[in-house]
């Protein structure tokens, strides 16, 4: 039988309805590797009461195509093909005017604004192919929540047809760069994962650099530099609150939340020493994970928590390593030509993610997590920071382009691409942007 379906948005309460059951199954895909052509898919303008366009609804219409069609995995047909569009989600469709599309999918919807000033939205789903109804959900919302239910919405179309889990209803938070390269103000701004409800964190009073996501996407973690000496802040999401949690005057990477958001993980330099520690955020006891001579930096936990990902020079160069979380049975996983740095364990658990130097040019690239199957996705100038999509298929990174000879150009962007290395695209942000981080899914 169909899932019920339930969204949080604001004062939003969405509730699924049961509808017969899914042949979803027969149209998802799994893909990990190579190129697959997209999904045909119809997307109907939500209707209103009167069963035409309504202005609500051709806004959700177009942000759930804009989200699929950014995937890479679905190709939303413009709507000028389409013959006649059900007035209602309530209405079976004719499937003879949608099978001459090519479409596998078709979505059904109706949004308008109440009495109330509450938005009304209902949706279903069809598999034009199987001619059956696939998903459907409605409820009310709060008007200002039309972008994320809109995100929610594409959300249930990716994970029906393609089986993986979703990743719109998602933030980014990152480091907003302006001004000239010798007073270069950064400052914390987040977004929605395309680009859309934008806004600044901090003022920009003070350097900030690095931020990370807690599991629950509640907290954010940054360094915030005062007088030359980095300090750890925790800043609540939903207030704007910020909480110092200590001075790190040897801090070389800035930390990272455990997946139980019980802990910190960070790399920090004490006499001569460069070395991986963890901090507990309940009792601020910290552990040291590493005792090497060498430079052991930019720690990653392991889906599970149960194991850390770093990079160090131990053997001579700058490679991966993977470690038990207490710090032992420490092996080497990356073999290639050229330096690795920034790994980062991807939220499926099976590979990791890095930043490659080799030859004078920088590299994202992934590798499974005994360091076989190694893939470049990415190249330029400097790509680097790379930070995974809470389904572990789209990567995001900056990556900032060469300056001219008067000192002009050396722009910084964000930019994603999926683990197949096809189809990259760049983030639009107000200013140049850096250190990207990817929340988990919001609701």
């Amino acid at each position: 039988m169909m899932r019920h379906l339930t969204i949080f948005v604001m004062i939003l309460s969405f509730i699924g309805s049961p509808i017969s059951t899914s042949l979803a199954q027969t149209l998802r895909l799994d893909i990990t590797d190579g190129q697959v052509a997209p999904i045909p898919i119809a997307i109907a303008e939500f209707t209103g009461l009167d069963g035409q366009p309504s202005q609500v609804g051709r806004q959700i219409s177009q942000i759930i195509s804009d989200d699929l069609a950014s995937s890479g995995q679905f190709k939303p047909v413009d709507s000028a093909a389409f013959i006649a569009p059900p007035e209602s989600p309530k209405l079976r469709p004719d499937f003879n005017d949608w099978t001459p599309l090519g479409v596998k999918g078709l979505l059904i919807g109706s949004a308008y604004i109440d009495d109330s000033g509450a938005l009304q939205v209902e949706f279903v789903l069809w598999d034009v192919v199987a001619q059956r109804d696939i998903t459907a959900g409605g409820g009310a919302a709060a008007r200002e929540g039309l972008r994320r239910l809109s995100h929610q919405i594409a959300d249930f179309v990716y994970e029906e047809f393609t089986g993986d889990a979703a990743y719109f209803d998602t933030q980014i938070v990152y480091v907003s760069e302006s001004g000239p390269a010798d007073k270069r103000v950064k400052r914390l701004a987040i977004m929605d994962q395309d680009g859309h409800n934008h806004r600044f964190l901090t003022s920009g009073f003070d350097l900030v650099l690095t931020p990370r996501f807690s599991a629950t996407a509640h907290e954010i973690a940054y360094l915030n530099y005062f007088n030359d000496e980095p300090n750890v802040y925790l800043l609540d999401v939903a207030t704007g609150r910020t909480e110092r949690v200590g001075s790190f005057p040897g801090m070389t990477f800035a930390p990272r939340f455990s997946p139980d958001g019980d802990a910190l993980i960070m790399s920090l330099a004490e006499d001569g020493m460069t070395d991986i520690y963890e901090m507990d955020l309940k009792t601020q006891t910290i552990d040291r994970l590493t005792r090497s001579p060498s430079i052991d930096t930019s720690p990653s936990y392991s889906p599970d928590g149960s194991q850390i990902v770093f990079n160090s020079d131990r053997g001579g160069s700058q490679q991966l390593y993977v470690m038990n979380r207490n710090g032992k049975n420490v092996r080497r996983i990356s073999y290639g030509d050229g330096r690795y740095a920034t790994p980062v364990w991807s939220p499926r658990g099976d590979i990791v993610a890095f930043t490659k130097m080799v030859r004078g040019e920088f590299y994202i690239g992934v590798m499974n997590v005994d360091g076989s199957g190694e893939r470049l996705l990415a190249r330029g100038f400097l790509v680097e920071g790379p930070t995974w999509a809470p389904n572990g298929r789209v990567l995001m990174y900056f990556k900032q382009e060469p300056l001219n000879e008067d000192g002009t150009g050396g722009e910084v962007a964000l930019y994603r691409v999926d683990i197949t290395g096809f189809n990259e695209r760049r983030i639009i942000t107000p200013a140049d942007a850096s250190d990207p981080a990817w929340s988990p899914l919001l609701r």
